[in-house]
């Protein structure tokens, strides 16, 4: 596997028992071993499978299993054109299908923003397929965005990305947008306040290059071609109201179960994501990245690493035959 070269990696395509097609790929240990554990990457916004590009080599030569689906709406994955459709019941139950399909039954769940969100709600909605996860406690009432963003300014940028008009202007600006997401730009004004997202694509905010960008021209060019229909990415903005109706129907936990171990990573410089936003059980691990924006996956490659395979020995599940020194499987 080359992480700089997409084509390197095993690449699959499956229609699912829940009636959607997803494109992922699928890293086997050498030697594979049926007891292999599973790491399940889920990728943000805007992303795709290939923001796992820097872990899924080391990992699986750690001797665990990898998979990173393109998510729903992305890449070469179904793009269904209602919103409701996104909603994490229906993502959480595509993943479910997924491990069913690979004949996995359980996994470690990594997840990075979106990713992060529907991971803490695949571990409620099938709390008996995985191991580990981030958690944000669902609400006992209804917030809608609006509201959500007045109590917290950080979120107003989600306000931007919820609206239906985003996707034609992100589209028609989309190397302009990808740049400024990945960090190539810094913006003269913080993107995620007020209406600052917004009027940065439409170029009425200017911003200067930055002199070390963590992310190639080419690397750009492969996001770029993955996000040109911009509807599905942004639709996961919009499934507040159908979020909490399918949580509240099913009277979903508002905590994950005690016994479910997390491991929390986040970059000192990451505004919209914090230890106090989150909620855990006790003795869960948090790792604090000083200097590291959103972009930890990228900005600090070698230590998501270091810290999930650290931290998933300490727990007690590490490969058979890898070279982790624990034995305990999922």
């Amino acid at each position: 596997m080359d992480a700089l070269d997409p084509r390197s990696f095993r690449h699959f395509s499956a229609l699912l028992s829940t009636g959607r097609t997803y494109h992922f790929v699928d890293q086997l240990p050498s030697p594979v071993s049926p007891s292999a554990p599973t790491i399940l990457c889920i990728h943000g916004f805007p992303d795709s499978w290939y923001g796992w590009r820097h872990q899924i080599a080391p990992w699986v030569r750690r001797g665990f299993r990898v998979v990173a689906p393109d998510m729903l709406g992305y890449g070469a994955t179904d793009k269904p054109r209602d919103p409701a459709a996104y909603s994490t019941r229906r993502l959480s139950d595509d993943l479910a299908a997924l491990l069913d399909h690979l004949s996995i039954r359980s996994a470690i769940v990594a997840g990075h923003d979106w990713g992060s969100y529907t991971a803490g709600r695949f571990a409620l909605w099938h709390p008996d397929r995985l191991m580990s996860v981030p958690f944000t406690p669902p609400s006992p009432k209804h917030i809608p965005l609006a509201d959500a963003v007045r109590r917290n300014p950080a979120f107003a940028y989600q306000a931007y990305f919820a609206d239906p008009a985003s996707a034609s202007e992100i589209e028609a600006n989309l190397p302009r947008f990808l740049d400024a997401m990945y960090g190539r730009i810094r913006a003269d004004e913080p993107l995620h306040l007020a209406n600052n997202m917004r009027r940065f694509v439409l170029a009425q905010i200017d911003g200067a290059r930055a002199s070390k960008p963590y992310v190639s021209d080419a690397e750009i060019a492969h996001a770029a071609d993955q996000l040109r229909d911009m509807h599905g990415p942004l639709c996961y903005y919009r499934t507040t109201q159908a979020r909490f109706e399918e949580e509240h129907a099913a009277r979903l936990p508002l905590s994950l179960p005690p016994t479910l171990p997390v491991l929390f990573i986040y970059g000192t410089r990451d505004p919209t994501s914090t230890p106090e936003r989150h909620r855990a059980p006790d003795g869960s691990g948090v790792v604090r990245i000083e200097g590291a924006g959103h972009w930890v996956l990228l900005q600090a490659r070698e230590v998501v690493v270091r810290e999930v395979v650290g931290w998933v020995e300490r727990m007690g599940v590490a490969p058979v035959g890898g070279r982790g020194e624990g034995r305990a499987r999922l």
